[in-house]
């Protein structure tokens, strides 16, 4: 299998002062978490680089994710963040744009009052602009969230887009649908959508989840999005709220479907990301 690319994980220093989601109730994640961090759970894993994805709604944190890239070479690119209703949203993406190893920028619909506010007029604006030239677009939201995702690539049908953390379906609740029906409409309606495979131990019970939870639902996206258009993410340090960084890669290993090709699970743990985000070979 080719080298392994982590499509999905974080860094962040708290006093930035930029992670208002971030308190001491926050248990582990509550700590400055970086490049030296991480390095040695990739080396053990066989990980050979990573995209590191904003976790703050500021143009700041894009640029402080950036100098982190530029030296570290375990960083691949940076998924960043823009602020559509700042009118200065396309002067800050030029900006982005000029460091190579900015590969994108995630939309957080997640953590909208209401997910309709990603089609009023500047987010359709924004994003259409994204779609002309191209740029990968990570889509953060609940599964309670995913018909407005799914109205929003119909309006913008040319969007390069990526679904994260597999559409975050109530996994510890055991509920299926509607979340299965949606995520085969969007892989359906979509030809050109990805879907991560990531962040699932965190929306089971942190202390008690068993691995053959995860099973039915990371089959049920293979199924719909195919090895081609689907990506390994560890969404570290966040997984640690319910297991170890082996612990991810454990359970999605048992997750995946039998019989799967070396090409094809080349596909899932590191091209299709290589792919998705544009990046250069090394």
């Amino acid at each position: 299998m080719s080298r392994i690319i982590d499509s999905h994980q974080h860094y962040w220093k708290l006093d930035r002062g930029d992670y208002g989601w971030l308190s001491p109730e926050s248990g582990v994640l509550f700590r400055d978490y970086a490049p030296s961090d991480l390095e040695p759970e990739l080396a053990r894993a066989g990980v050979a680089r990573t995209i590191v994805v904003q976790a703050a709604k500021t143009h700041a944190e894009t640029d402080y994710m950036l100098e982190l890239a530029d030296r570290s070479a375990s960083i691949a690119g940076v998924v960043g963040w823009l602020d559509f209703n700042d009118s200065g949203w396309r002067s800050a993406l030029a900006r982005f744009r000029r460091n190579p190893k900015f590969a994108g920028i995630r939309v957080m619909i997640q953590e909208m009052a209401d997910a309709s506010e990603v089609l009023e007029p500047n987010s359709l604006e924004a994003l259409r602009h994204l779609a002309e030239i191209g740029l990968p677009v990570d889509l953060l939201m609940t599964s309670r969230q995913l018909p407005e995702t799914i109205e929003l690539l119909r309006r913008v049908p040319g969007l390069h887009a990526v679904i994260d953390h597999i559409g975050k379906p109530r996994i510890g609740e055991d509920v299926f649908e509607p979340w299965a029906g949606q995520i085969k409409t969007l892989a359906g309606e979509n030809p050109g959508l990805y879907c991560k495979l990531s962040g699932m131990l965190t929306e089971a019970d942190h202390e008690a989840w068993q691995p053959e939870q995860f099973t039915a639902y990371v089959r049920h996206v293979v199924a719909c999005f195919g090895t081609e258009r689907v990506m390994f993410g560890s969404d570290w340090p966040v997984c640690l709220l319910a297991g170890s960084y082996e612990e991810v890669l454990a359970v999605l290993g048992a997750a995946l479907p039998e019989g799967l090709t070396e090409r094809q699970r080349a596909g899932i743990y590191g091209e299709n990301a290589a792919t998705f985000y544009k990046l250069p070979d090394e």
